[in-house]
């Protein structure tokens, strides 16, 4: 198959092509995604406006564009296009694409050899590329869903440079989700199908997961199945096959959906705790940012109550970033279950905020003498450092020196109270307090606001 010609192929559009296959874009100008390696000045796209290709794999989750990468490639370098897929070849095929192609370098021409799912070639059919790839007969590209570290045979791997894809954004699949409803050659324009409610191809886009395949099949689906020329929240749920729960994530209902779910965690209600968080997860709400949110409730509502709670709150986030949609909204029931359930303590909270309303309204005194650090013989001189007691150089390790500033001498902001792991540490400050001899609150007290 030959890409020679850059323009836009005259002949009608096969309107019974999946919508998926119709709209690949013709001109890279109209790839959507991936500007981490096309943009202005990436490294592909330095290369791509060179008219210079090299042997190369992408690897991506499906729906990242691919396929259609390759295609686009084949055409603005002007080569010979050759698809075959991993799945449907064996080595016998492998060796006459890529004689063919060697016959083709020495007429004059360029072959681009793409091999989809690349991954599921095994040792000797990978091996069978090398020769042909090293002395430039072809130029191979591999697209795999596989970490191509685990997949591909490291000599092949030396010979190409691997290109990691994204999956597409809501945003980005938005776009060319409008651009199928608006194209009346290739998309669904002559349906002139309107949209009820625009957030429904953000939940279109939501649901398929980045991938753009998937979104542009529940697109056709849904208006096939869309009556009066509007697409419905009903077509699109028969669609998608699951009940559509909308709501502006930038709106009211996003605070509100928050503001329970916070609220839940804080009154150890588990049950109403997975509500609220199922709820913003099947509407489609960012991931982390519903991790970071439960970050906060770890500081602000558990805190030293146990301290654990942070831990699983970073690890659930951690856990997101690393996983993705499905399988990172199980990290956060997790978390979100591990706080409900946790000692709750706002002392440390509290105590910050006591401390920050003294500073502000408070003079801002020296550091005392005693808690500088005598550098110089001047400042030694000066008294820099005179009184100082080194706590490792004591027996029970607990100096007698006030260490606030003498106006604040004695102000006690940290009050734990007796829930979770604070009640230890109430009892460790009273311990403390009773070794220097100074009179301490009960370690039952608890912050008056």
């Amino acid at each position: 198959m030959s890409l020679f010609d850059t323009s836009p192929p005259s002949q009608p559009v096969d309107k019974t092509r999946p919508l998926a296959d119709r709209m690949r874009p013709e001109r890279l100008e109209d790839f959507v995604g991936q500007e981490h390696i096309l943009g202005p000045g990436k490294p592909l796209r330095v290369q791509l406006d060179r008219g210079e290709i090299s042997s190369m794999i992408l690897w991506g989750p499906p729906g990242s564009g691919k396929t259609t990468l390759a295609r686009l490639i084949a055409r603005l370098t002007r080569c010979d296009f050759v698809p075959f897929s991993a799945v449907l070849s064996g080595i016998k095929e492998v060796k006459a694409v890529m004689a063919a192609g060697e016959r083709s370098r020495r007429a004059g021409r360029r072959t681009l050899i793409f091999i989809d799912e690349i991954h599921r070639f095994n040792k000797a059919q990978q091996d069978a590329f090398l020769p042909y790839v090293e002395r430039g007969d072809v130029t191979l590209i591999g697209a795999t869903t596989e970490n191509p570290s685990f997949e591909v045979i490291s000599p092949l791997l030396s010979r190409a440079r691997v290109y990691a894809l994204r999956p597409l954004t809501p945003e980005e699949i938005v776009a060319l989700l409008e651009r199928a409803l608006e194209d009346r050659e290739r998309g669904l324009g002559e349906l002139e199908i309107r949209v009820a409610e625009p957030s429904l191809l953000e939940q279109i886009a939501i649901f398929s997961s980045g991938d753009a395949r998937a979104a542009y099949n529940t697109l056709e689906v849904a208006a096939a199945a869309s009556s009066g020329g509007d697409l419905s929240r009903q077509a699109v749920e028969d669609a998608i096959q699951r009940k559509v729960l909308l709501y502006d994530k930038a709106g009211e209902e996003h605070y509100n959906l928050i503001s329970a779910l916070h609220k839940s965690v804080r009154s150890s209600d588990v049950d109403a705790t997975l509500y609220w968080l199922a709820r913003m997860l099947e509407a489609g709400e960012d991931r982390l940012y519903v991790a970071r949110r439960l970050v906060r409730m770890a500081i602000e509502d558990i805190g030293l109550a146990d301290p654990r709670a942070l831990e699983q709150a970073m690890a659930a986030m951690q856990a997101v970033h690393f996983l993705g949609i499905p399988e990172g909204d199980q990290a956060l029931a997790q978390a979100a279950i591990y706080l409900a359930v946790a000692p709750k303590s706002d002392a440390a909270y509290q105590a910050l905020e006591q401390v920050r309303a003294d500073v502000r309204t408070s003079v801002a005194e020296p550091v005392p003498l005693h808690l500088r650090n005598p550098v110089t013989r001047h400042m030694k001189a000066w008294g820099y450092g005179a009184g100082y007691q080194h706590a490792h150089q004591l027996e029970d390790a607990l100096p007698d020196m006030e260490c606030l500033p003498p106006s604040l001498a004695g102000r006690r902001y940290y009050l734990p109270t007796q829930r979770g792991i604070e009640k230890r540490i109430a009892e460790r400050l009273e311990e403390i307090r009773q070794a220097r001899g100074r009179a301490g609150p009960p370690p039952t007290a608890e912050p008056s606001s």
